[in-house]
């Protein structure tokens, strides 16, 4: 039984009146000890997918269509507010975007990590168990830095405070939305260096949410590749960066930097995502796609499984003119 599954969720925000589709029809499962990385661009439903498991997505103006979503075998669609407070934190677990932005500036980063213990783990509230989870995430002298506020640590180190937070609970499940976002690539190799050992360590789970295929090498089991609210291709991860099938995929592998690739310039993806109520009609990708053909515009694509354990959405996989 995987941790955690999706089926067929559908999500429509409503705004004046009018109903924008989010999500469309989106399924995937992440399983017990796995690294799942979601990539796509700004706009394609990563975060909102990922917001989802734990219902954390406003409603309204969000409405949850259709589609199921379980956590542990637990509807979570169905449960009640205070079922939902027991596994926002403590199951799921999520580090969000721009520490910066997400911790309290008027709160000690030592209190803050005390709030999650006393919500999760009372019989661990303590200044000892906050001074070891900053151990554990490598900040130096825990013992003077837990009266610290978070204007007087550097954005590696927030991200550090974010993620001492965020596994407090034992979660099962770590929800990371573009954890390195505005840190430098030295402090970003940093950060997924620790992800990775606290996997180990802890025996979780993990959703990695990325727009840089450039993260998933050393980390990831399975990518889930996402594009104007649908999954577009998955597959195991070695398997699927060596061999993309989607178009969008191979696009955006071409945009990624390469180290010791010389000094060629990055191929750009043409055009933008769709924005939600202008989906293209046919498949979403078309307009942007190199290897569009006559029936793009009109067919609208379902999920192949043309690999073991490899789906992609687009029937023309096979042609790879770029």
């Amino acid at each position: 039984m995987p941790l955690v599954q999706i089926d067929n969720l559908t999500l429509e925000f409503v705004s004046d009146g009018q109903s924008l589709r989010a999500l469309d029809a989106v399924s995937f499962h992440i399983d017990a000890g796995e690294t799942v990385c979601l990539v796509g661009e700004s706009g394609s439903g990563k975060s909102i997918s990922a917001l989802s498991l734990a219902r954390l997505v406003p409603s309204p103006p969000a409405q949850y269509i259709s589609g199921r979503i379980t956590v542990e075998d637990r509807d979570v669609l169905a449960m009640s507010k205070k079922e939902l407070r027991s596994i926002r934190g403590g199951t799921v677990s999520y580090i969000f975007q721009e520490p910066g932005a997400s911790l309290n500036p008027v709160l000690r980063v030592g209190d803050q990590i005390l709030e999650m213990l006393q919500l999760h783990r009372a019989e661990a509230a303590t200044r000892e168990e906050v001074i070891r989870l900053l151990n554990l995430v490598g900040i130096p002298a825990p013992e003077s830095r837990i009266r610290d506020y978070p204007h007087q640590m550097s954005g590696g180190m927030q991200q550090r405070i974010m993620i001492a937070m965020a596994i407090a609970a034992h979660p099962k499940l770590l929800v990371a939305d573009e954890p390195t976002t505005a840190l430098d690539v030295t402090i970003q190799a940093q950060i997924m260096e620790l992800l990775r050992d606290l996997k180990s360590q802890l025996g979780m789970s993990i959703l990695l949410i990325t727009h840089n295929l450039g993260l998933l090498k050393d980390i990831a089991d399975r990518v889930l590749v996402m594009y104007a609210g649908q999954i577009v291709e998955e597959g195991p991860a070695k398997r699927l960066l060596e061999n993309p099938l989607h178009p969008y995929t191979r696009a955006l592998l071409r945009s990624t930097p390469q180290l010791g690739a010389g000094r060629e310039r990055l191929v750009s993806i043409p055009g933008n995502v769709p924005q939600l109520g202008a989906w293209p009609a046919g498949c979403r990708f078309h307009p942007r796609c190199p290897q569009r053909q006559p029936q793009c515009d009109k067919e609208t694509p379902g999920l192949l499984n043309p690999l073991p354990e490899q789906k992609v959405r687009c029937p023309y996989w096979e042609l790879k003119t770029f």
